[in-house]
């Protein structure tokens, strides 16, 4: 049968009807494939007849021209089982997403140029993003409505109006998805103010809108701009999202009811964001930077995103859930049964907990490098970029001929140009912690016939992702080092990925743990008679990465809110499991080996409305 959807003066039409988006978002790079369905399934339990994805540039071309659209980045199989559980789907490529996601989802190479310019007509951008968007439009041009499929519009970048003025850009963009042969809608999407609508639409392209509140204000604002068609909410917030250090987020449910009702009371279609949040597996959380009275500097995005959202991280029904079934039936049906997950992974009956998992084995950072690394000697520090490195940390080397002193018989150290946070060591003992807000750190006193070795550890811990400092996005060191007044050149720089963590050579059970303060990694293993979804509960460690049976789960901070990472059953499996940690600061030196639990559920700080 022949489909079409069209935007009509008075709404969307599907194949000749009226038809209203009920849709909920849900990122498949942020699910296990294993949870696809059972997400889906859930979603249109809800009511809603739509999904909507973003598509990340950073993990489809993780390196140059090294194009990956497999296992959980398979965008064609997500939108076949999107399809299997009766949903239309939305798709979202970018370039740019945003989404609380490293870089809002560009690629670090772009930042191998030092003249690099984003999100506009700057030729290496355009050539950079033309070549990925033909890969994308090749693979979700066979799915569109118009040839039998389930996708039914496209968005136009995202939020463009709330960056920049370069409609020519906008325009080509639109341009390249139909002269590759995309004929569903296309549409923008911004924050429901004048500025953003001047900034990130096109005069001829659908226009929609963000809020998490006051549709009605919003949508007669979004008329100035679009006289007539159907009204939308692309990203209607019901939640938040994290940072390291912040309190946990959370949104009253009746208040997340009032204003969905709100917007579907105007006859608007509606998108949720989040319907299921899920996770930043690995290291690709994003970050933001602020500058008002009640916040500034900068802040990590934590591993969890769940987002307060109707589905959990885990993907357990919420009391949030219920409610907006409830109000969504108001206006459609919604007799589709929630389906019984008890024989899946995610199933809180097969959820696994484990009191103790002793962490035996070790290898310090510094074995590691001296056993298993190359450096690169370069002049001055260079920003991992430049080396070729994208995510995880960078250590920087040099040798300390002549310690300088002042007066007092204390030198201060300064690192130019930090992102984002650095551990300082003397001859591999641990002097503290510096970060992009504060840079410096006092040396202690040092004989001038002595040789030292200064080691500087840096960690990306997540490229921003919003406003504009997206291009100062750079990690590692990107300036200099000074001690004093004189700067200090001449270092080796060992890249530390950690995308293959196999040359890690562990020391056994009862040798000598590192002296305190010396980032480690640490290794134990548990059994389980079945897999099934867990909590690493880390507390009584402090920061750091871990690693399920070599997948990177992400990163854990005793600074909260968060406290426990989401392990789903698909990354584990029945009997022998190893769990990996490299921890950057707990002593764990004394006593005996340190011990890790998992748990049934998740733990937080207290929640923020």
């Amino acid at each position: 049968m022949n489909k079409s959807f069209t935007i009509e003066n008075d709404g969307f039409s599907l194949t000749g009807k009226p038809f209203r988006i009920l849709s909920g978002v849900m990122h498949y790079f942020r699910i296990p494939q294993a949870y696809w369905e059972d997400r889906l399934k859930k979603l249109k339990a809800m009511g809603l007849n739509t999904v909507e994805t973003y598509m990340p540039w950073n993990l489809h071309e993780k390196e140059e021209g090294q194009f990956d659209f497999s296992g959980i980045l398979n965008i064609r199989e997500f939108i076949r089982v999107a399809e299997k559980a009766g949903l239309y789907i939305i798709v979202r490529p970018g370039p740019y997403i945003c989404a609380e996601w490293e870089f809002g989802g560009l690629p670090y190479w772009l930042l191998k140029d030092r003249n690099m310019r984003i999100r506009c007509m700057y030729e290496p951008y355009i050539s950079a993003v033309t070549e990925y968007m033909e890969k994308v439009i090749g693979i979700l041009k066979p799915w569109q409505i118009t040839k039998g499929g389930n996708l039914m519009m496209m968005q136009i970048e995202n939020e463009y109006g709330s960056y920049g003025n370069d409609k020519t850009h906008l325009s080509f963009l639109r341009n390249l998805y139909i002269d590759n042969g995309i004929s569903v809608p296309l549409f923008t999407s911004d924050g429901g103010g004048v500025r953003e609508l001047s900034s990130g639409t096109l005069p001829d392209e659908f226009k929609t809108i963000n809020m998490s509140s006051g549709a009605a204000d919003k949508f007669r604002i979004l008329r100035k701009f679009q006289k007539t068609g159907p009204l939308m909410c692309t990203e209607f917030w019901c939640g938040w999202f994290d940072h390291w250090g912040r309190e946990h987020h959370i949104q009253n449910p009746e208040d997340t009811v009032d204003n969905l009702d709100e917007i579907l009371s105007t006859g608007a279609s509606v998108n949720i964001y989040m319907f299921h949040g899920g996770t930043n597996f690995g290291f690709f959380n994003g970050a933001n930077t602020y500058d008002s009275e009640d916040l500034k500097g900068y802040y990590a995005t934590t591993t969890s995103y769940d987002y307060d959202a109707p589905l959990t991280e885990s993907g357990d029904i919420t009391p949030k859930y219920l409610a907006l079934k409830d109000v969504i039936g108001k206006y459609t049906d919604v007799s589709v049964d929630i389906p019984d997950d008890t024989d899946l992974f995610s199933g809180t009956e097969s959820r696994q907990a484990v009191d103790s998992v002793l962490m035996e084995e070790h290898c310090s950072l510094f074995e590691l490098v001296e056993n298993s690394m190359t450096a690169v000697n370069c002049v001055s520090p260079e920003p991992m970029e430049v080396l070729g490195q994208g995510y995880g940390f960078i250590l920087y080397r040099t040798m300390l001929e002549i310690f300088l002193q002042d007066e007092s018989g204390e030198e201060t150290l300064r690192i130019h140009g930090l992102h984002d946070r650095a551990q300082v060591f003397l001859n591999q003992r641990f002097l503290g912690v510096v970060d992009s807000g504060n840079s410096s750190i006092s040396l202690p006193p040092g004989a001038v016939s002595q040789t030292l070795i200064l080691d500087i550890l840096v960690e990306n811990t997540g490229r921003t992702n919003y406003g504009p400092d997206l291009l100062d996005n750079r990690k590692g060191i990107t300036e200099s080092v000074s001690i004093g007044p004189h700067l200090l050149f001449n270092w080796e720089v060992f890249s530390l990925p950690f995308d293959d963590i196999s040359d890690v050579r562990y020391k056994p059970a009862g040798s000598l743990f590192p002296e305190s303060g010396i980032p480690c990694f640490h290794r134990g293993f548990f059994n389980l008679e079945e897999a099934g979804d867990t909590f690493l509960d880390y507390s009584g460690w402090g920061k750091g990465v871990c690693w399920i049976n070599g997948v990177n789960i992400g990163r854990y901070w005793n600074t909260g809110p968060q406290r426990t990472l989401y392990v789903p059953g698909p990354f584990l499996k029945d009997g022998m499991n190893e769990v990996l940690l490299f921890e950057l600061h707990e002593d764990k030196s004394a006593g005996t080996a340190p011990v890790l639990r998992f748990l049934k559920n998740p733990v937080r700080d207290p929640e923020k409305m």
